[in-house]
C-alpha cells in the first residue's frame, strides 16, 4: 500500500511524538510505500521551528513527494464544492490533499479524520 503522509504525522516525526517514527519504520518494513505531498511540506515549513530544518530536509529526503497537477487542482475544486452544497466548508488545503491521495491511489495517513469526509478518499488508521 501507498501512505501519503499527512502534516500531523510529518510533525510528530520531526518532533519525535506518538511513536509515529517506529510506527513508519514497521510500515516500510512491512513493504508500503512512504509519500508526501506538496502541499503538506509548505504546512509543515509554515510551522516549523528554530533548528529543525535539516531533520525535516532528512526526513522529507527519504519520501516521494506529489507535486499538485491540473488534474489534482480540478478534483480538490469539485470536493470543496460538492461538500461546501452539503453545508461542509472544507479547508483548501485538505481538498487538494485529499485530491492528491486519491489521484495517485494513495491512503491518508492522518490525524485529522474529520477532515477529509470524501468517500472516495481511503484514511489509513494505524493497527486496521
Amino acid at each position: 500500500m501507498r501512505l501519503l503522509l499527512d502534516t500531523s504525522v510529518l510533525i510528530d516525526v520531526l518532533r519525535a511524538r506518538n511513536r509515529r517514527r517506529q510506527q513508519l519504520g514497521d510500515l516500510i518494513r512491512a513493504g508500503h510505500a512512504l509519500a508526501t505531498s506538496v502541499v503538506n511540506v509548505a504546512e509543515l515549513f509554515s510551522g516549523m521551528r528554530l533548528g529543525e530544518e535539516g531533520a525535516a530536509e532528512a526526513f522529507l529526503g527519504q519520501l516521494d513527494c506529489f507535486d499538485l497537477t491540473s488534474a489534482d487542482a480540478r478534483l480538490a475544486g469539485k470536493l470543496k464544492s460538492h461538500w461546501s452544497r452539503k453545508g461542509r466548508t472544507l479547508a483548501l488545503p485538505d481538498a487538494i490533499v485529499a485530491a492528491i491521495a486519491i489521484e495517485n491511489q494513495c491512503s491518508l495517513f492522518t490525524d485529522n479524520h474529520k477532515d477529509f469526509p470524501m468517500s472516495e478518499l481511503s484514511l489509513y488508521t494505524p493497527g486496521v
